[in-house]
C-alpha cells in the first residue's frame, strides 16, 4: 500500500498494527528491501498494515519521524511508535517485529 501524507494519521488510527517501509527511488538498499516488504505485506494481509512511503514525497513525515537514513522502517501500534528498522534487513527481522506487535 503506498503511504502518503493524507492517508499517514488514518492508517495509524486502525486497530491493526502498521508498518511503514520509508525509502527512496534512486536508492539501492531501498529497492532491495522492496520485494522483502511486498511479502511481508501479503503474509500479513488482514493482521497487519503493511506500506511503503516515498521520503521525497512525504518529507513532512520523514521530518515527522527523524528518517535521516533510507530505507528506516517503522512499526505501529495503537497509532505509537513501537519499533524500528534502519538499513537493508532479512525478512525475518521484519516479520518478528510485526508479530510482537500482533
Amino acid at each position: 500500500m503506498k503511504v502518503t501524507e493524507q492517508n499517514f494519521d488514518e492508517l495509524l488510527g486502525q486497530s491493526l498494527p502498521v508498518m511503514v517501509d520509508f525509502g527512496a527511488t534512486w536508492c539501492g538498499p531501498c529497492k532491495a528491501l522492496a520485494p522483502r516488504v511486498e511479502e511481508v505485506e501479503k503474509e500479513f494481509e488482514g493482521r497487519a498494515v503493511v506500506g511503503t512511503a516515498d521520503v521525497d514525497e512525504c518529507s513532512d513525515l520523514a521530518a515527522r519521524f527523524r528518517i535521516r537514513n533510507v530505507p528506516t522502517v517503522l512499526f505501529f501500534k495503537g497509532g505509537e511508535l513501537k519499533d524500528k528498522c534502519v538499513g537493508l534487513v532479512a525478512k525475518e527481522t521484519l516479520t518478528e517485529k510485526l508479530n510482537a506487535l500482533l
